[in-house]
């Protein structure tokens, strides 16, 4: 099998994430499948529209076994060249509503995005549900249609159906008996951690407006996305009340940063071409000012003339 760097990368088409990515979607993507790192430990696992295998590659590290199975056989191929020597690893061409797996064959089931992409929904969690063990835990994502898109007057072409917060709990509640439901939005935050390894809580604060002295307990953001926890009977109580997911290079406020500096420099370079506009302006107009006192006939010299 080739190396995963001797793999050319699968074409980014808005549709399907590659590891290529960088800034908020790339946080996005991965941080769901490190959320999943803890839970699939050890155990059996699904991943459901795998796509390119980098999430399913991911959770093969720490899992007993993985299988990522994908519509798309370009994906399937992709991802057996690029992550195909991991012995615990998987890939499978195969439809997200008909699984062809025997009942109660995996321990966790993971799928990131693919809800919205399919009419059958109900049909895809009927299948999750049979394929999990009696034990087993379903770990899916899903957009808030009303963050998404109704909020950003947004329609994301590859979307065929979007779920609002209630909706989604009605999807899953049916197989479903315990559901702990997470949200899942890119933030601008002030981090404070102990640097000594002390064990303990978190502690979140949001203040209603930039300035405001008076900030309330906890995260009071509208999610972008939902990411659920689901199974038949009681979740594991070690499930965080919070995950963070970022990069040491920080690739997203360094862009940011490069923004700020590019528009500074834009405005700089705007207010330079905005006084030599009105420089030109001012000089335009004394020139036509004297070319008008050069015109304008002097009558008394003409009647000296007669």
């Amino acid at each position: 099998m080739a190396d995963e760097s001797d793999t050319a990368a699968l074409p980014f088409t808005g549709e399907r994430f590659t590891p290529e990515c960088v800034r908020e979607i790339w946080y996005e993507h991965w941080h769901r499948y490190a959320f999943a790192l803890d839970v699939v430990r050890g155990k059996r696992v699904l991943d459901v529209a795998c796509g390119e295998g980098y999430g399913s590659e991911l959770m093969a590290r720490s899992a007993a076994a993985v299988v990522g199975v994908d519509l798309s056989e370009a994906a399937i191929a992709h991802a057996r060249e690029r992550y195909g020597a991991r012995p615990n690893l998987e890939f499978v061409h195969g439809d997200a509503t008909q699984l062809p797996f025997d009942d109660a064959r995996f321990d966790v089931v993971v799928s990131f995005e693919t809800l919205e992409h399919l009419h059958e929904q109900e049909r895809m969690i009927e299948g999750f549900a049979r394929v999990l063990a009696a034990d087993g835990l379903l770990i899916i994502s899903s957009p808030d249609k009303r963050s998404y898109s109704d909020a950003m007057g947004f329609q994301n072409e590859f979307h065929v159906r979007e779920l609002y917060r209630e909706e989604l709990i009605d999807l899953l509640s049916p197989h479903f008996r315990s559901i702990r439901l997470y949200g899942q939005k890119l933030l601008f935050q002030s981090a404070l951690w102990s640097l000594d390894g002390t064990p303990g809580g978190s502690q979140l604060w949001t203040s209603p407006r930039a300035g405001d002295a008076a900030p309330s307990p906890g995260l009071e953001y509208a999610p972008i996305y939902y990411v659920a926890v689901c199974g038949r009977g009681e979740l594991p109580a070690d499930l965080p009340a919070l995950s963070l997911f970022g990069d040491r290079d920080e690739s997203v406020y360094a862009h940011y940063n490069h923004e700020v500096r590019k528009n500074m420099a834009a405005g700089a370079r705007i207010a330079e071409l905005e006084a030599e506009v009105a420089r030109l302006r001012t000089q335009a107009a004394e020139a036509a000012s004297g070319a008008e006192r050069r015109e304008r006939p002097v009558r008394g010299w003409r009647r000296w003339l007669r």
